[in-house]
């Protein structure tokens, strides 16, 4: 019997456009359907699917060296997508090159914004919800849990952290440039996860007071506003909003847009020459891009929001090489540990095979 084998499957930032971003990108009832199709697998005896607004990545342990590829076909069936596509925009890990990468997404360092702070958590939620679905076993509970020590090393003794390094900050600095300030600026807030709530926070923390919350499900807009001490809108009013908002961040998990370019353009009719921020933290995107191309608009997506926190990356340059030289260490160590316990589960899985 052929030993386990420890691999990674996934497309970034990095390696990925945007546009291919939002068609691989999974919703909740998508990401669902993909575990539990791998779960049914014969492939693969453990996985985690990390899926954020910038990668989707399986880590998994399959049962040969063709699990990666059959791993990369089952997905690519469910997102509809060639595997031509995802052979050119998407990437294959094994044994080593995994391990070291999720230590560096854990710590921030293979983020678009670098440091950025949402990343751990993300991580953290992943690999949880794998335990509950039970397809994190022995090999898989030991690399995310030492992954996320090495995080916590990098992040504590390093300065990667330095400056306004979160997305929702990074939203609030640029609204700011904008407007001189966002105390007197109206915001309105599309959706009510956790991204929309931390840049409902953000704002909120820098002195803008007037903040709608609007939400598919009303009930989930109003906790939210609640919290806020905001107003919530019904989720059929948020076009006609965009004629009284100045900011309007938007975070939804919709298949597709859900503010059109011609919602937009009727707004600013009535706005009188009013400059208006459109902030998309959504993959798939939630704002038409052509409303971008309107007088008096200002559109930006995740990736205009990295090109942003470019400005001040560079005092982090050095502190994350740092951080870098400390992980790579962890992850040979870590991985040296990963292959003896690999080859003891091999060992153990012949034992019974004879036996049978």
């Amino acid at each position: 019997m052929s030993e386990p084998v420890l691999f990674l499957v996934g497309a970034t930032h990095r390696s990925a456009p945007f546009a291919f971003r939002e068609k691989i990108a999974l919703g909740a009832e998508a990401e669902a359907a993909l575990a539990a199709d791998l779960k049914r697998a014969a492939v693969v005896s453990e996985f985690v699917v990390l899926n954020t607004c910038n990668r989707v990545e399986i880590y998994a342990v399959g049962t040969n060296l063709n699990a990666g590829r059959e791993i990369v076909a089952l997905f690519c069936a469910h997102r509809q997508v060639p595997v031509r596509d995802f052979e050119d925009f998407g990437f294959m890990q094994p044994g080593r090159e995994a391990v070291e990468h999720l230590c560096q997404v854990a710590s921030g360092l293979d983020s678009q914004i670098l440091g950025e702070t949402e990343i751990f958590g993300q991580v953290k939620r992943a690999y949880a919800t794998a335990q509950t679905r039970g397809t994190a076993g022995p090999i898989l509970n030991r690399l995310f849990q030492k992954a996320f020590q090495a995080a916590k090393h990098v992040r504590s003794n390093t300065g990667i952290t330095t400056g306004q390094v979160s997305v929702a900050n990074i939203a609030v600095d640029l609204a700011s440039s904008i407007f001189g300030g966002v105390e007197r600026a109206h915001l309105l807030v599309i959706g009510a996860g956790e991204m929309a709530e931390k840049a409902a926070k953000a704002f909120q923390s820098r002195g803008t007071r007037g903040i709608d919350v609007t939400n598919r499900h009303l009930e989930r807009a109003t906790t939210l506003a609640t919290s806020l001490k905001a107003h919530s809108l019904s989720f059929d009013q948020r076009e006609t909003a965009l004629v009284t908002a100045d900011i309007v961040v938007s975070s939804t998990s919709s298949a597709g847009t859900v503010v059109s370019v011609d919602a937009v353009r009727t707004a600013m009719k009535q706005r009188r020459s009013r400059p208006l921020l459109l902030i998309d933290l959504a993959m798939p995107r939630d704002i038409d891009a052509a409303a971008g191309k309107l007088d008096n608009v200002y559109l930006y997506n995740l990736d205009d929001l990295a090109l942003v926190a470019a400005k001040n990356r560079q005092a982090r340059v050095a502190e994350a090489e740092s951080g870098r030289t400390a992980l790579t260490q962890r992850a040979s160590a870590l991985w040296r540990q990963l292959q003896l316990q690999l080859a003891t589960l091999s060992g153990t899985r012949n034992v019974e095979s004879a036996a049978c």
